[in-house]
C-alpha cells in the first residue's frame, strides 16, 4: 500500500502513483497531464470529457476518448452546435461514450453556448483562472487539493455564461488536466514546474 508518494514506474523513475495502474495511464500522465492546453475546440474536449468523467474513474473516459472524439465531431464547437434532436438520440446508444442522457446534453447545450462567443474567449476566460503564483509542491496525494478558490471562481465564471456540469471539482480537473496548476508530486518525473 502507498503512502501517496510517487512511486517508481516500469522504467523505474518516479511517478505519481495513481499514474502506474495501467499502460494507458503512465503515458497520459507523462504526455499530456498538466501540459498546458490551449484553443477552445481544445479545452471545450477537456471540458467535456471531465463533465464526462464525473462519478466515474478516468480510465474509463482514457479507453472512450477516441470513441467520444468521433461521436462528437472531434468536438470542434461549431460543428457540435448544429448537432440535432436526432443526433442526441444517436449518441445515447452509441456504445463508444457514456451514455448519459444529463452529460450528452450538457455537452450540446455548451457547444451551443460556447459557438456565440469570440474566437479565444473561452481560452481566455478558462486561462485568466490560473493561480498567479504556483502552489508549493504536493509531496503525497494527500497534498493535491480536490477544489481551490481558482477552480471555483472558474466554475462560477463558466455557469454565469451559461455552461453546465462545471462545478469546482470538475474545474479543477480541468486546470490539473490543462496546465492551469501543476499537481505533479514533487519527486515526479514529470513534474515541469
Amino acid at each position: 500500500m502507498t503512502d501517496g508518494a510517487a512511486l517508481a514506474g516500469p522504467d523505474g523513475a518516479l511517478r505519481c502513483p495513481w499514474a502506474l495502474s495501467t499502460e494507458d495511464y503512465v503515458a497520459y500522465h507523462d504526455q499530456e497531464w498538466g501540459r498546458p492546453v490551449h484553443g477552445d475546440d481544445a479545452l471545450y474536449e477537456r471540458l467535456s470529457l471531465e463533465a464526462f468523467q464525473s462519478g466515474l474513474s478516468w480510465i474509463t473516459i482514457l479507453r472512450r476518448r477516441e470513441g467520444f472524439r468521433t461521436a462528437f465531431a472531434g468536438f470542434e464547437i461549431a460543428k457540435v452546435a448544429l448537432f440535432t434532436d436526432a443526433d442526441r438520440d444517436r449518441l445515447l446508444t452509441d456504445e463508444g461514450i457514456i451514455r448519459n442522457r444529463a452529460k450528452i446534453e450538457a455537452t450540446l447545450a455548451n457547444a451551443r453556448v460556447l459557438a456565440d462567443w469570440a474566437p479565444g474567449e473561452l481560452d481566455d476566460l478558462i486561462w485568466s483562472h490560473a493561480p498567479k503564483t504556483p502552489g508549493p509542491a504536493p509531496k503525497a496525494l494527500g497534498d493535491v487539493p480536490a477544489i481551490t478558490p481558482e477552480s471555483t471562481a472558474l466554475s462560477k465564471a463558466l455557469k454565469k455564461k451559461g455552461l453546465r456540469f462545471v462545478g469546482p471539482t470538475t474545474a479543477y480537473a480541468l486546470m490539473q488536466a490543462c496546465g492551469l496548476v501543476d499537481d505533479h508530486l514533487a519527486t515526479c518525473v514529470a513534474r515541469q514546474s
